[in-house]
């Protein structure tokens, strides 16, 4: 059809109408019982993250920009008390839980899927008051949409400068709404078409707020293009595989292997999750060093140099030398080194302008250089470190391929979430654990808030 004209009915072929096929036609009863375990320690990981975040100078900005332009208390902003439009809300919230850079990232392709997704559909389902069940079955497809079309996509982004957390984060987030909104097939490809020409971020924006203002406008993008296509607001029917489509602007192909894997495999379990609070780029490195240091048990002043061999990735993404700010620290993998031998403490209290400009670290990173090997992973480090004595020692880790068990996961991000929510009331706190853990029988989402 043309713009304002008829809409068309006949069937949507091609691998837009694959990916709306599998949004509309997906049953919670398809998605195995530890999917959803999975799919509930992401957001409870994501939760915090939020929670930590809310109070940040960015956040307060947004919040400000909100208040300019008014509209109806729709949706809860976390940590805040107050509640603004749905669409504020999934932008505010998205900002807060990705501003620390604490969030996890996907493995399938180099972003931060939960803070692109997670944010739109819980503003969604409080505002609507949708059951627990209904929000974890949205999360789940969106995040199942996101990992295909990374697999298609992701790496050509990345490579090309684009924030995949953003320009795929758009998509998830239109797929995870559009799913509990109830769009047919139609109108969900016209949803996935209006996220993704919707869709944009650059990465030399990292190290300031507006990486995690990506975040935020995925998930408000992506709600909005839902909210759009329920009215029939058209776009192309082929709007990822037609020529001038989103994958060949960029440059990727459908991947055929992953395409088929639609309801059958849902990838939640192979989200890496954060233990360090800085860009997932240093955390390879840092896990080298410390199992370094306590196996030969090495004292600081025993050092003489540490060379960090590193993916182009990595480099690009964390090789900051020189940080003078928290967010800078967080992308800088001498700063991170440096942070975790010296303190112990690799959490959020780790990066402050103060600590990141501590003339005790600076000196320390002179030790630290950085290296690009080609042949290793996107997240490998391979770390060499020489002694004062002329001891030298190497070891390297993945931490994308060092992803704890179910169990271990849980319970590690259950601590991580306490630590993070500390100054809260103990009592509020593991009241908020035990109902994300049972998230799936709480009938209406709108009753989480209760608890904070």
């Amino acid at each position: 059809m043309t713009g304002g004209g008829r809409i068309r009915k006949e069937p949507i072929p091609g691998f837009t109408g694959t990916l709306a096929g599998f949004i509309v036609n997906t049953r919670a009863s398809d998605i195995p019982a530890d999917v959803f375990e999975h799919a509930k320690i992401a957001f409870l990981d994501w939760l915090g993250c939020a929670i930590a975040g809310a109070r940040d100078p960015a956040v307060e900005k947004l919040i400000r920009y909100a208040d300019v332009m008014g509209g109806e208390a729709q949706a809860t902003i976390i940590g805040r008390g107050v509640r603004k439009t749905v669409s504020q809300a999934a932008l505010i919230n998205g900002a807060a839980s990705h501003v620390l850079d604490y969030d996890d990232t996907s493995t399938g392709y180099i972003g931060h899927p939960s803070v692109g997704m997670f944010p739109a559909l819980l503003a969604l389902s409080e505002w609507r008051k949708m059951s627990g069940r209904e929000f974890l079955t949205s999360a789940v497809v969106a995040y199942k949409v996101a990992s295909v079309i990374g697999a298609c996509v992701g790496k050509e982004q990345y490579d090309a400068g684009w924030h995949t957390t953003s320009t795929i984060g758009h998509i998830a987030s239109a797929a995870g709404c559009a799913r509990l909104l109830g769009l047919d097939k139609r109108q969900t490809v016209y949803s996935l078409g209006l996220a993704g020409t919707m869709s944009s971020g650059l990465k030399i924006v990292f190290g300031t707020m507006t990486k995690a203002f990506h975040a935020g406008n995925a998930c408000r993008g992506g709600l909005t293009a839902a909210l759009l296509a329920r009215d029939d607001f058209t776009c192309a029917p082929d709007f990822m595989e037609g020529n001038m489509g989103y994958i060949h602007a960029y440059k990727g192909r459908i991947d055929e292997k992953k395409t088929a894997t639609l309801g059958k495999t849902w990838g939640f379990e192979e989200l890496a999750p954060k233990f360090h609070a800085s860009c997932h780029f240093t955390h390879s490195a840092i896990e080298s060093l410390l199992k370094v240091v306590a196996e030969e048990k090495l004292s600081p002043s025993d050092i003489r140099g540490i060379c960090v061999h590193v993916s182009r990735l990595a480099l690009d993404a964390a090789g900051k030398t020189e940080p003078k700010t928290a967010l800078e620290g967080k992308f800088s993998i001498p700063y991170c080194l440096a942070n975790a031998l010296l303190r112990g403490d690799t959490g959020l209290q780790s990066f402050t302008d103060v600590k990141v400009n501590d003339p005790e670290v600076k000196s320390f990173m002179e030790k630290i250089s950085l290296s690009l090997d080609e042949k290793l992973a996107p997240m490998e480090a391979r770390i060499t470190l020489e002694t004062n004595a002329g001891a030298v020692y190497g070891r390297s880790s993945d931490v994308f391929r060092e992803i704890p068990p179910l169990e271990t996961k849980r319970v590690r991000i259950i601590n991580k979430f306490l630590a993070i929510c500390e100054p809260l009331p103990g009592e509020d706190v593991r009241r908020i654990v035990d109902a994300v853990l049972a998230l799936e029988r709480m009938t209406g989402m709108d009753h989480l808030f209760s608890l904070f």
